[in-house]
């Protein structure tokens, strides 16, 4: 008996709604200027120990799939950041806006 489990929402590979064309590795844009604060967010909270690419990882992985889609990239960090920080309780639930 197969007991696999299904693939998570952010695992993409070989999904074939999600077939891509290669990724041409000179086409990389740099972060816009709301990409850019948000990874000096996640840095400042990283210096100050409040964060690690793990728990950020972790609330990505965990959004639900219909706003993992919706988001975009930084987005996606964003959201993770503010639920862990909730989590934490170094913001309250209430202080964030969805």
């Amino acid at each position: 008996m197969d007991e696999t489990p299904p693939p998570a929402t952010h695992d993409l590979g070989g999904a074939p709604r999600f077939r891509c064309t290669p990724v041409d590795p000179d086409d990389e844009a740099p972060p816009d200027a709301f990409g850019k604060r948000v990874d000096a967010i996640r840095q400042l909270l990283a210096r100050k120990g409040l964060l690690t690419v793990d728990e950020m990882r972790r609330g990505i992985e965990a959004l639900p799939e219909a706003e993992y889609h919706a988001l975009g990239y930084y987005e996606r960090w964003l959201r993770s950041i503010s639920g862990i920080m909730a989590e934490k309780g170094v913001v309250a639930a209430e202080e964030l806006r969805p």
